[in-house]
């Protein structure tokens, strides 16, 4: 009698990756490995227009428990912030992040939040209350929209903090492996409000 391996290699697979995205969690970046991008001096890894990629789904439920997807978001530049109310970079950023939503949205920016690792809603909602944060958080305590939302091969989220940006087509296009300034911030997102 035979039988398939491929359930417990999927899930050996998930654990695998979440595994290396919690030792990573919270670290100040690292060299990224994967091609077709370049890093600035400011630790910003972007991809040319010509070379960019669409993540798959990122969609799920909120922390406040209603149905978002980030594809419906196609037509502005999406920033999409991982985070988490234990890690203390998270913290620090969040001003910086509530700011320059605010600043930006009448240029055509939405703000996104992935909340991981956060094993109740609780931790995670009182986090977004403490920094005033008002844009939508998708809830992924145990990664998995993260697993499958970013290809192979494109940048893709490797620590916690990390902050991707998607241009107006839905394309990845800027990631950042490390928490932000407001100045670095506006460095990722600056050259995509002035894509038309």
């Amino acid at each position: 009698m035979s039988f398939s391996h491929a359930p417990r290699t999927v899930a050996l697979t998930g654990m695998v990756a979440a595994g290396a995205l919690a030792l990573s969690a919270c670290s100040e970046g690292s060299t990224p490995s994967d091609g077709g991008f370049v890093t600035t001096n400011a630790g910003i890894d972007t991809v040319a227009q010509g070379g960019r990629q669409a993540p798959n789904a990122l969609k799920g439920e909120t922390l406040q428990g209603t149905q978002f997807d980030v594809a419906d978001l196609k037509g502005e530049v999406v920033v999409m912030n991982v985070w988490g109310s234990w890690c203390p970079p998270c913290r620090a950023e969040a001003p910086n992040f509530v700011k320059v939503a605010a600043e930006t949205k009448a240029q055509g920016v939405e703000f996104v939040g992935i909340n991981t690792r956060d094993a109740n809603r609780g931790a995670a909602t009182a986090f977004e209350d403490d920094y005033g944060i008002d844009y939508p958080s998708l809830y992924d305590p145990t990664g998995e929209i993260l697993l499958r939302g970013f290809p192979k091969g494109s940048i893709n989220p490797q620590t916690i903090p990390s902050t991707i940006v998607l241009d107006r087509d839905g394309r990845i296009a800027a990631r950042a492996l490390q928490p932000l300034t407001e100045e670095k911030l506006r460095k990722m997102i600056n050259p995509l409000i002035a894509e038309r």
